[in-house]
């Protein structure tokens, strides 16, 4: 399933892993613990934007949606919303 927020992960997921190649030369290069720790938080907020796109994605685009068209029951619509909730 396409989600219409891919490209937005993709990026986010891309952009991490750049902190993190960032983070290995610094360790590399015997820069601050303070440095570091910068770059962990940066690693850190851009997988929660990353990870609360792709939940809102799936219960925006998959949940709902098959809750609207009858493909899903609300009960189970419900069982998958309090599935992900964890996750936020």
């Amino acid at each position: 399933m396409v989600h219409e927020a891919d490209p937005e992960i993709r990026r986010g997921l891309t952009q991490a892993r750049g902190h993190i190649d960032s983070i290995l030369s610094m360790l590399t290069d015997n820069r601050s613990c303070a440095d570091l720790a910068q770059q962990l938080q940066a690693v850190e907020n851009t997988v929660r934007k990353v990870k609360r796109a792709l939940v809102e994605d799936h219960m925006q685009h998959c949940i709902a949606d098959a809750a609207n068209s009858g493909a899903m029951s609300g009960d189970e619509a419900l069982r998958q919303f309090k599935a992900l909730t964890k996750y936020l």
